[in-house]
């Protein structure tokens, strides 16, 4: 069954490249992904803007760790585990490191992406596995 807090969905925008690189720096500089580093700015714009998390509720609910409350380099894995429970009731260790692990799996996936075509990174045959470039 869909359930509409955790549903993803992608959002394109068309920036300047040195904004992109900004934004790819600052997200680095706090150990977030780029997606994690925009969902939270752009809640705290809202935030400044005076529009209530309530006016949309789904906006803030995300399956992905988020950077609310007092860690904001999102490492939030307590409150995940808690969102999760809440959701399902019980589960299995093997279901609850399947769906702790699937996500961090996601965001290193997202992550090396990110970084091989920036060219900070590249795969290395030679060399067994991933390796920085000259930057």
């Amino acid at each position: 069954m869909s359930d509409p807090d955790t549903d993803r969905t992608e959002v394109r925008v068309k920036l300047p490249r040195y904004q992109k690189e900004e934004w790819a720096d600052d997200a680095d500089d706090l150990d977030m992904s780029q997606a994690e580093f925009v969902r939270t700015m752009v809640q705290a714009g809202r935030s400044d803007l005076g529009l209530e998390a309530d006016t949309a509720p789904q906006a803030t609910a995300s399956a992905e760790p988020t950077s609310e409350g007092v860690d904001p380099r999102g490492g939030g894995l307590e409150e995940r585990i808690l969102r999760v429970l809440r959701q399902e009731e019980a589960m299995s260790w093997d279901d609850l490191l399947e769906e702790v692990v699937g996500d961090l799996e996601d965001r290193l996936d997202e992550t090396m992406g990110e970084l091989q075509q920036s060219g900070r990174v590249r795969f290395s045959g030679r060399d067994g596995g991933y390796v920085l470039t000259d930057e």
